[in-house]
């Protein structure tokens, strides 16, 4: 596949991360200092920005078995999706959520850490329709997405339910879930749908 000139393929896990980081204080020194500091902003975003590497490294360990993975994908409005995992058990849109030394519960409809509600849910599936229109839009054909979320250094993750409608994953689980579940794409549509993605032009709407 020839790269495009704004082709997504090319960003590392964790870029837009990086890049508010960087907003927030140019200063390496300081940045050092702050990403120290407990209750800082500065190390709220190099927590995710460890799991967002983590959650990628994972996702792109899928390559030798026909998957495609594209990560810090950014919309028009700013916002990014953290990664997507495009192979022949279809499309993923996949969150990571660091949650060191905490307790997650899964139930279906909440997410709670440490037992405090969370919109984990809702916001995956939300952002994983946005991300199967603006697909479907550009491929011409239907693109379903299932969201994922990828639960990074939790101490203990329960999950409860035998469909739920959003997986919920320790990080270390991501390869062996995703490739274990059954082909629903064949490799023409796999590769059709990954080129789509990584055009910077399909996040434009």
């Amino acid at each position: 596949m020839q790269p495009l000139p704004d082709d997504l393929a090319r960003n590392r896990p964790g870029d837009a991360v990086r890049r508010k980081i960087l907003e927030l204080q140019p200063n390496p020194v300081l940045r050092l200092i702050d990403r120290r500091r407990p209750r800082s902003e500065i190390r709220s975003w190099a927590d995710g920005l460890t799991g967002e590497r983590l959650t990628g490294r994972r996702l792109d360990r899928l390559r030798s078995r026909g998957w495609f993975t594209l990560h810090a994908i950014q919309w028009a409005s700013g916002t990014d999706i953290d990664h997507l995992a495009i192979g022949p058990a279809g499309v993923f849109c996949v969150n990571s959520k660091r949650h060191r030394a905490k307790t997650v519960w899964y139930g279906d409809t909440a997410v709670t850490v440490n037992g405090s509600p969370t919109r984990h849910i809702a916001a995956s599936q939300s952002e994983a329709r946005r991300v199967s229109r603006a697909l479907s839009r550009r491929c011409g054909m239907d693109v379903p997405v299932r969201p994922v979320i990828s639960v990074v250094h939790a101490r203990k993750l329960t999950v409860k339910g035998a469909n739920p409608p959003v997986l919920v994953l320790a990080v270390e689980q991501l390869g062996r879930v995703l490739s274990g579940l059954a082909p629903v794409l064949p490799p023409d549509q796999v590769a059709h749908i990954y080129d789509v993605a990584r055009d910077a032009r399909t996040w434009l709407g």
